[in-house]
């Protein structure tokens, strides 16, 4: 099943730190700083010009990192992430031509949705494991209350407006398997190189394990 692989990687920590990494020279100590407070499930979002890059070095240099990448918006920026050496994918949306494409992607996806009908869609072509996205924007909690019984082949790892405090509940329900977030290393932090409040708030988020 082209998402096997993810049952491991989304499972390895409570919290995926999604990390927006603008200075090619903090991609290395920041990482580091996750890793050693537990948080070893890392999502390099493409948002910058130097992200390809710090995928490269985070990959090649950091040890128990798990390098993921995101902000993925087709198969070739798939391609070119794990070329640089990202194991799985990350997408905002989950438009059809990508979904299809995804058992031949050379990672696996996990693709964004808002709505049931992005679920039923993704559940039609074999999908586990999607991000709900943005998370407390399309109703959080309770959205993936309502979606639990009506469908609940979809297990979640929800993102976007979760922090230390709201996370507990996402992680209690049966239908969320981790959340993303970037709270444990916000800019002002990495801008400092305060790696060790960065490894302190990574301890803490890990601390939440399911």
């Amino acid at each position: 099943m082209f998402q096997s692989s993810l049952d491991t990687i989304l499972k390895a920590a409570p919290v995926m730190p999604v990390m927006i990494i603008e200075d090619l020279d903090s991609a290395v100590p920041l990482a580091k700083a996750l890793v050693a407070g537990g948080l070893v499930v890392l999502e390099i979002t493409l948002r910058t010009t130097v992200a390809l890059d710090a995928i490269r070095r985070i990959a090649g240099e950091v040890e128990g990192a798990i390098v993921g990448v995101g902000t993925v918006t087709s198969p070739k920026l798939v391609e070119k992430a794990a070329e640089a050496g990202a194991v799985f994918a990350v997408s905002p949306g989950a438009p059809l031509a990508f979904v299809q494409a995804a058992p031949t992607l050379p990672i696996p996806l996990l693709p964004g949705v808002a709505t049931p009908s992005e679920v039923m869609t993704l559940l039609d072509h074999g999908f586990r494991y999607a991000k709900l996205f943005p998370a407390e924007v399309v109703g959080g909690v309770a959205m993936l209350k309502a979606l639990h019984s009506p469908l609940p082949g979809l297990t979640f790892c929800p993102t976007g407006g979760i922090d230390l405090a709201k996370a507990p509940s996402y992680l209690a329900l049966p239908n969320v398997v981790c959340v993303g977030g970037s709270w444990m290393a916000p800019k002002e932090l990495v801008s400092a190189g305060n790696w060790a409040e960065i490894e302190t708030r990574a301890h803490a988020a890990a601390a939440l394990r399911k």
